[in-house]
């Protein structure tokens, strides 16, 4: 997350590694299933509402089927969402030593959310013939808040270290501490809309490629054509609006962040009118192998093509983001989510001509690796987002090299987090395998519980 500064020693640079690899890797895991809390209840709503107003029981099975793997999901979120939350403090004491009351409120809050999310979901889960259906429906609207408030209170805190609001610091002592600001700060409402709507697209494309496969095996039941259509349909009117929010959200950066344009740009001195720098690679202050399209560089960076684009140049050499990883991460999120946008757009057109494409052979295909081009996408944006800040973790205020932690084993710690998301991943793959199998072999989905209404005896 926070990416390599400079340190003194050769051990001390070893320890930042150690850490800046462990909090990539927990939160390159973690991110995927907080796009699940975010997106995944909304779907199942839609699913639901079709079910009661049509009296549609493949739609209602779907529901239902989708809460267990809303559930399995949410308890894996919650094994690395608090390994995330001990390693923000353990990782990077000088971060959360000088600024925890800064910052505090909005992990406070989104911990608020975490908990109503879980109990409403667990409210949702027992609710299935047993609450009033026109009840039971509307408890999946609190899953759906609070797990939006909790993504926009964690967004607000990356959001302040690209743009730190909320505090004064007085010989060297953070002052004048007004958490509010902090979280409402001037990058978050760009950054928290762009990632809720990447995690419509994550959700959405995931599920539909779960689908796509299974279509592609000559699973044409009714279960997978609803659960496509309605994966699709939603993801699709989100991807269709993200690069322009993506644009929309990135014009601060030219004033705000220059550096991370430069690096974005693979601009070495400041140019008006500058051309957009297609592939290429930066070798010392000259760019080689890139195809250049005229103007465009300054219109996506400033918004006119006559604006000037920053260059590294500007920066001192030990304070310039790597322009290399910036650049190709920020232009495969650019490619694919174009590629998913264009796509989108021809999907909902040939639903529109009641000529669907679902079930077609190539754009079946497509879909089936749209999941995983979506999280690339998704882990692309972040490193832009963060290495892109490097080599500040609250920038131009605290390098990374201030915040890390002092500690020798910082690499054992990375190993046993490796691990541990290793195991929870393959054993989150094998418990939904395992669930999806006996869907298929038509075991009831109401498996009964030790504390259910049918099994408790007074």
């Amino acid at each position: 997350m926070f990416g390599i500064g400079l340190s003194d020693g050769v051990f001390a640079i070893e320890t930042l590694t150690a850490a800046r690899q462990q909090m990539a890797l927990s939160l390159g895991f973690h991110i995927i299933l907080s796009c699940f809390g975010v997106a995944f209840p909304f779907l199942i709503f839609l699913l639901h509402r079709r079910g009661l107003r049509k009296n549609d029981e493949v739609a209602l099975t779907l529901a239902r089927r989708w809460s267990k793997v809303a559930a399995v999901l949410f308890a894996v979120g919650a094994v690395s969402g608090t390994v995330l939350s001990f390693e923000m403090g353990l990782l990077w004491p000088g971060l959360m030593s000088k600024f925890g009351d800064v910052i505090g409120l909005a992990f406070g809050l989104e911990g608020i959310a975490f908990f109503l999310e879980a109990i409403f979901l667990g409210i949702y889960l027992y609710g299935w013939n047993r609450l009033d259906p026109k009840i039971h429906i509307w408890t999946l609207l609190p899953i759906i808040l609070s797990g939006a408030f909790g993504t926009f209170c964690i967004i607000s805190v990356n959001a302040w270290m690209n743009a730190p609001s909320g505090f004064a610091i007085e010989n060297g002592v953070v002052t004048d501490i007004s958490p509010l600001a902090a979280m409402f700060n001037s990058a978050v409402a760009g950054q928290a809309l762009h990632m809720f709507i990447a995690a419509y697209m994550v959700t959405g494309f995931l599920v539909a490629s779960v689908y796509a496969v299974g279509i592609l095996k000559g699973r044409r039941d009714e279960y997978h054509k609803l659960a496509l259509r309605y994966a699709l349909t939603m993801t699709a009117l989100f991807a269709i609006v993200q690069p322009i929010v993506g644009h929309v959200s990135g014009w601060r950066l030219a004033t705000d962040q220059p550096a991370k344009v430069a690096a974005i740009e693979l601009s070495v001195t400041p140019e008006s009118r500058a051309p957009l720098v297609v592939g290429g690679w930066l070798v010392g202050d000259e760019v080689k192998w890139s195809i250049q399209i005229p103007l465009l560089g300054s219109f996506f960076s400033t918004n006119s093509i006559d604006g000037t684009v920053p260059g590294l140049d500007q920066f001192p050499p030990d304070e310039r983001p790597p322009a290399n990883i910036v650049h190709y991460a920020f232009q495969t999120m650019v490619a694919i989510g174009s590629l998913l946008a264009a796509f989108s757009i021809w999907f909902l057109w040939r639903e529109r001509k009641k000529r669907s494409l679902i079930g077609e052979k190539w754009p079946m295909r497509f879909v089936a690796i749209s999941g995983l081009m979506a999280v690339v996408a998704l882990e692309s944006g972040w490193i832009v987002t963060e290495v892109g800040r490097q080599p500040w973790i609250v920038y131009n205020i605290m390098k990374v090299s201030e915040a890390v932690t002092t500690s020798d084993y910082v690499w054992v710690s990375l190993m046993l987090i490796s691990i541990l998301y290793l195991a929870i991943g393959v054993a989150t793959v094998l418990i939904l395998r395992s669930m999806a199998s006996r869907w298929r072999a038509g075991e009831p989905d109401a498996l009964p519980t030790p504390y259910s209404p049918e099994t408790l005896h007074v």
